[in-house]
Formats: C-alpha cells, sequence, structure tokens
C-alpha cells in the first residue's frame, strides 16, 4: 500500500491478538488558504519566536513547559514526553460492544480505515469483521496516537473495518442548554402533512459528488476576476440585506404549498399528506 500507515499495532478482543495497520480515511478540501502581505510594500509578514527581555530565540532553545502556578513552568523534554508509556499506545483492546446508534452523532470525530498488517492477520481480522456484522455491534476502546488518548469505536467497512475517534463527554456541550427555550408544542397537522410530502418530493440516494464546496469557487472566481481587474476593488452586490421572515402560520402554509408545486425535484413514487382533522365534505351526486 502505498500510502504511510497512521498507526500501527494490534486490535485484542480478550486472548486474540491481531496486527493491524491503520490509514486516514479523509483528506483537506481544496480550501483557499491566505497569507498577510504588508500592503505598501507587498511583502508577506513573518513570525518570529520571541521571549521577553531575550528576543528572537533559536528553535534548539524550546522546550514544552506546564504552568503550575502563574509565571511557573515544569519544563519537559520530548523525549522524556514520548517515554510515557501507555498501554493503548501500541494496542487497541475492545472492552465493550453497543449498538451503533447508541452512540450519538456528537461524539464521532473522524475516520480512519483498519486493515491487516499482514497475511497471517487475515483470518482473525475476517472473523472479527464478520462477527460485528452479525451481531450488528460496535467495539470500544481506547487507542493512543500522536501524544493523545482517545475512545474509539471499530465497525466493518467493505472487506475492511473503520476506527473513528470520538469525543470525551467533557468535550461535548450539553444540548439541554441550547434547545429549553423551543416550545414542546405539537405541530398544526396540514402543515406537518405538508412538509412531510415536501420531504418525500426530494428524497434521493446520498451521492457526495453532488455537493461540492461553493465557497471555494466563489473565491476562485475573484480571484480570477481581481488579477484581470489589475488590483481594481471588487464588490459584489449584496443586495438590501433584508430578509422577509414570515411569521404566521398563513405564510408558511402559503411557502409550503409553493414549495411543493415548484419544477424540478424528483417526484416520489409514494407522496402522502397527511390527513387533516376536518369533516369530509359531503359527495355530490
Amino acid at each position: 500500500m502505498a500510502a504511510r500507515a497512521y498507526w500501527q499495532g494490534q486490535i485484542r478482543l480478550a486472548l486474540v491478538s491481531i496486527p493491524v495497520e491503520i490509514y486516514t480515511a479523509t483528506k483537506s478540501g481544496a480550501q483557499i488558504s491566505f497569507h498577510q502581505i504588508h500592503e505598501p510594500s507587498g511583502k508577506r509578514i513573518k513570525y518570529e519566536k520571541v521571549a521577553p527581555g531575550v528576543g528572537a530565540v533559536e528553535p534548539d532553545e524550546i522546550v514544552k513547559g506546564f504552568e503550575v502556578e502563574k509565571g511557573e513552568y515544569v519544563l519537559l523534554e520530548q523525549d522524556e514526553i514520548d517515554a510515557v508509556k501507555l498501554e493503548s499506545k501500541k494496542t487497541l483492546e475492545l472492552t465493550q460492544f453497543v449498538d451503533a446508534d447508541e452512540i450519538d452523532v456528537l461524539y464521532y470525530e473522524r475516520p480512519y480505515f483498519v486493515v491487516p498488517a499482514d497475511d497471517l492477520a487475515e483470518e482473525a481480522f475476517i472473523v472479527l469483521r464478520e462477527a460485528l456484522k452479525r451481531t450488528r455491534k460496535v467495539g470500544l476502546g481506547q487507542l493512543a496516537m500522536r501524544g493523545r488518548e482517545y475512545v474509539v469505536s471499530l465497525k466493518p467497512c467493505g472487506r475492511g473495518m473503520v476506527l473513528e475517534t470520538l469525543r470525551y463527554a467533557d468535550e461535548v456541550n450539553k444540548a439541554q442548554g441550547y434547545f429549553r427555550d423551543i416550545p414542546d408544542d405539537a405541530p398544526d397537522p396540514e402543515l406537518l402533512g405538508l412538509a412531510e410530502s415536501l420531504i418525500e418530493k426530494k428524497v434521493a440516494k446520498f451521492d457526495p459528488k453532488e455537493f461540492h464546496d461553493r465557497y471555494v469557487d466563489a473565491l476562485r472566481e475573484l480571484i480570477e476576476r481581481k488579477k484581470k481587474s489589475k488590483g481594481k476593488k471588487i464588490i459584489e452586490d449584496a443586495g438590501d440585506g433584508k430578509e422577509s421572515r414570515g411569521s404566521n402560520v398563513v405564510d408558511l402554509m402559503a411557502a409550503l404549498k409553493k414549495s411543493l408545486e415548484k419544477p424540478g425535484a424528483k417526484e416520489s413514487k409514494a407522496v402522502k399528506t397527511k390527513p387533516v382533522t376536518k369533516a369530509p365534505a359531503k359527495k355530490r351526486a
């Protein structure tokens, strides 16, 4: 495999150890990065590492320090930090198995591909993968990577498996603090039916290629226009900046109905609107 392994070690389940390699499953998008420039000279701004009263310092004079009191630090060399012993530095022990839907999406952080390290590890790797598939469970454990220990989940993915780092409980804000002011009212049945019909109208299979970063595209276009304008200022027309915010049910009803009439969206075979709680009209002869 051409890519370099992000982590090498073993997955341990009871007395079974499986040598594996982990590779990053994602990559950075085509983002536009800017530099800070001194406008009068056109020179790029650079930053120097300085110590108060000393001035600029050499990189080999810099060590890591933890502040124990104001202005007082415990200094640590990098080899001292690297020597900290954690069993999870080379072994991911699966200590618990849960249903996938038990883990809130807020806890998921970053995915990695997991593959067997060699031919001898393949049989045990496949057994674990298929066992997770059949039981529909996700394995949990802790793993140390790049100077930090993570809670991780392990799940099957095609012929291999995917490991995802999870956030710790104290890294996730409680939703109640943000949602408590939202009223717990039942929606109007007719409005709910229209909203469900609109959702059904736009149902499609997920294809990530259908989405791209329009902000990056717009920035690239702006950069090209700026080059052609030879430095002339370019400001897009942002409109009057006013947004129409209908606040009554009549506006919402009209907007939902108009949305359903819009062409271009793929019609679903089973578009159903929830019945409105009104007396049925009498049939004419």
